[in-house]
């Protein structure tokens, strides 16, 4: 009973407050973006120990990849919010002279944002910063998952925002059920496909607008590169970014590697050598990795490894440390296609390498599949290229790197189909918890007759002319006012 009246309580708060209009000034946009970066700055020390004891982080990746997500874009955001907010002149059609319009972005409301474990930090704090920019007042529900940054927000973001208008409520499933029955003007969920359905189902009984940050097997594509520093640069690339970040948890993580069957040898022993410098040799003494993020988790990753057919293709690593959480990077070459690491997103330190006869064959093997978050393609083929971008479906393409896009606010972030929908990052941020309202002022002088009955043959065709040909309606517009005033 505590939490449903926390979960009334502080709906009804953030209404009155929304209510005020006191969120919708520049002078409040500015000030939370702000006290974020006060936060961060003040933090920051705190902020590593959490990150530390929910997945073993170390300092370097909690801070590129939570805090120094976050004071980027919080520093972005408050550079741009004022022009952001400003209302946006559009060209109105010469028919319907004289008149102005304008496109003017008002905030949504109350917004509900589920975050998740794996970067509990940043993204709890980069699609606040979104809403708060677009002045919506937010309910944020960390994940119960990563509790030690759990409680850290819900015991530090009160200090610096406003409570009136940002609130963060901690608990399990039965908070998120209390909160998904109230009616929120927006919702944004990161997470799991299986929990994303949840949320999309109660967001349709009250036909509110959501933002579903998903997942899905981000394969990776290694063309035959010509220079083999080329080769060593992208298997560099390919270690850094499926095991660095999270250990291989993450939604835009690389889940598998489509390659020549003539250059795999060559790929796995530079991933080989890439893995044994950044990490380490030894499963109990690994360096570097974050943990596998609790004991289910740990027992869903062993239990792919568990099919025999899949526990045979294991070309390096597969030790598992089950006291630690720790699982060893893994790579594995050419597992079966139906085996469920095939199937079913990996999120963890599990690497399979399938071969090609030719790499052309990545095209139809990709589009065989539901769409992923990302694409990643180490190629110099302009050809190919534009062969990826025109056939394949994803929610991003990114050449000759990984998981980079997370980190550039210029481009809309978010999937398509399985993966998800909606985009943020950056101004797609502000626009995700935005309504675009369109404006439209007009004169009331001159009047268009042929508009209006009795109809005729005349105002027939005025009309088909005006809508086929615009700047010929104006001009019989004109010359009907001739005629009237002659």
């Amino acid at each position: 009973m505590e939490a449903v009246a926390e979960v009334g309580g502080s709906y009804a708060e953030l209404s009155q407050t929304f209510r005020s209009r006191r969120t919708r000034s520049v002078a409040w946009r500015k000030a939370q973006l702000q006290a974020i970066l006060k936060l961060l700055h003040d933090h920051e020390v705190q902020i590593f120990d959490a990150l530390h004891q929910d997945l073993r982080k170390h300092p370097v990746e909690s801070f590129r990849d939570e805090i120094g997500v976050v004071l980027k874009s919080a520093n972005y955001s408050l550079s741009c919010v004022e022009k952001w907010m400003a209302p946006k002149k559009v060209p109105i059609p010469l028919l319907f002279f004289p008149s102005k319009g304008e496109v003017f972005p008002e905030p949504f409301g109350l917004v509900l944002i589920f975050s998740s474990w794996n970067f509990p930090i940043s993204l709890s704090l980069e699609p606040l910063i979104g809403a708060i920019s677009a002045g919506n007042t937010v309910i944020l529900k960390p994940s119960d998952l990563a509790p030690a940054c759990s409680s850290f927000l819900a015991k530090t973001i009160p200090l610096y925002l406003d409570s009136n208008a940002v609130k963060v409520i901690e608990g399990g499933m039965d908070i998120a059920e209390k909160l998904l029955q109230q009616k929120w003007d927006k919702i944004f969920f990161t997470g799991s496909p299986q929990v994303g359905r949840i949320v999309m189902s109660a967001a349709a009984k009250h036909l509110t607008p959501v933002t579903l940050e998903l997942g899905g097997k981000c394969p990776t594509i290694l063309d035959s590169l010509p220079n083999p520093s080329d080769i060593k640069v992208a298997a560099k690339r390919i270690a850094g970014g499926k095991w660095g970040p999270c250990n291989g948890q993450a939604c835009i993580g690389i889940d598998y590697v489509l390659v020549e069957d003539r250059i795999a040898s060559a790929l796995i022993e530079s991933l080989k050598k890439n893995i044994n410098r950044f990490y380490g040799e030894n499963v109990n003494n690994l360096e570097n990795l974050s943990r596998i993020v609790n004991k289910q988790h740990f027992d869903r990753l062993r239990n792919l490894l568990d099919d025999p057919s899949v526990a045979a293709s294991i070309v390096h690593g597969g030790s598992l440390d089950e006291k630690n959480l720790m699982i060893e990077p893994t790579i594995l070459l050419n597992p079966p296609l139906d085996a469920e690491i095939m199937t079913e997103e990996i999120f963890g330190p599990l690497l399979p390498i399938i071969t090609l006869n030719n790499i052309q064959e990545s095209i139809e093997f990709l589009n065989s599949r539901p769409k992923p978050l990302a694409i990643y393609a180490f190629t110099k083929d302009e050809t190919f290229k534009k062969q990826i971008l025109t056939e394949t479906s994803s929610g991003s393409v990114i050449f000759n790197d990984v998981m980079v896009q997370f980190v550039c606010d210029t481009l809309p972030f978010g999937g398509v189909g399985q993966s998800g929908f909606g985009r943020y990052h950056g101004k797609y941020s502000f626009d995700t918890f935005s309504h675009e309202k369109a404006v439209l002022q007009r004169s009331f002088f001159p009047e268009l007759e042929p508009r209006y009955p009795p109809w005729n043959d005349f105002k027939m065709q005025f009309i088909r002319l005006a809508y086929r040909f615009d700047y010929f309606g104006l001009l019989l517009l004109l010359s009907g006012l001739k005629r009237t005033f002659a």
